[in-house]
């Protein structure tokens, strides 16, 4: 299959191995990766902060960037639910955005639907013989309702032992603009998921979003609390060969 890879802005300026780890696991799996080089940000800050205009800019760039490609997938459950919840609230059913954006958006996944729903595959040939816990994140729960393919993944891992997280489905406090708005609820909120993760013994923390891996693995490090933060690409695209 010819899967067109959608980096997204976090990862493309702060964790440009987590796009290479997409990369290294797809084609491990036999299909072809193309990165299309016209694409740029999704529009979620802005769609977030009330730019309206300047979301729908972004959104149409997106649908001209991505329109000829079968299957689009991004290392990130937070852009994928902008494109596929908020760009149709962006247009017009008729207007020529909304056309494009009801013909592209259906095509984009996040990483673990893409393996277990288009795939059809949740053992990836993963080697990671460590201990991880996973931290399903706010849009991936709730907007993408990826519900427990990650995990599916995770626990066909040669060697990996899959610890529980108390309190998994609460708020890591990042929500992009809001851990700037509001920044003592945000790093209190932190610090409560950072607690929860050390609780586990975990040497690994896992997510499907860099930007909440990000905060919740800022306070771990803050606190010294020997915990590592891997994105879900990093741990399926780690082999006996190639570990991660």
């Amino acid at each position: 299959m010819r899967i067109a890879l959608f980096i997204t802005c976090v990862n493309d300026t702060l964790f440009p191995g987590t796009g290479q780890a997409v990369v290294r696991l797809l084609e491990r799996l036999g299909h072809e990766v193309v990165f299309p080089e016209d694409q740029t940000c999704c529009g979620q800050m802005h769609y977030n902060t009330g730019y309206r205009r300047g979301g729908q800019r972004l959104a149409l760039e997106f649908v001209r960037t991505f329109a000829d490609c079968d299957v689009v997938v991004a290392p990130s459950g937070s852009c994928v639910g902008m494109i596929r919840d908020n760009y149709p609230r962006l247009a017009d059913p008729g207007s020529r955005l909304g056309r494009a954006v009801a013909q592209v958006a259906p095509r984009v996944y996040d990483l673990s639907e893409l393996l277990v729903d288009v795939l059809d595959t949740t053992d990836v040939g993963a080697y990671f013989p460590h201990t991880v816990t996973y931290h399903p994140t706010c849009h991936s729960l709730r907007l993408l309702h990826v519900g427990d393919r990650p995990r599916r993944l995770l626990e066909n891992v040669r060697g990996l032992t899959l610890l529980d997280l108390p309190q998994a489905a609460e708020c890591c406090g990042f929500g992009g603009t809001f851990a700037v708005k509001n920044p003592v609820v945000s790093a209190a909120m932190g610090s409560d998921k950072a607690r929860n993760v050390t609780s586990t013994g975990a040497e690994v923390l896992c997510a499907a979003d860099n930007s909440c891996l990000m905060h919740i693995g800022g306070t771990l490090s803050r606190q010294q609390a020997g915990v590592r933060v891997m994105h879900l690409a990093e741990i399926l695209a780690s082999t006996e060969e190639e570990p991660a």
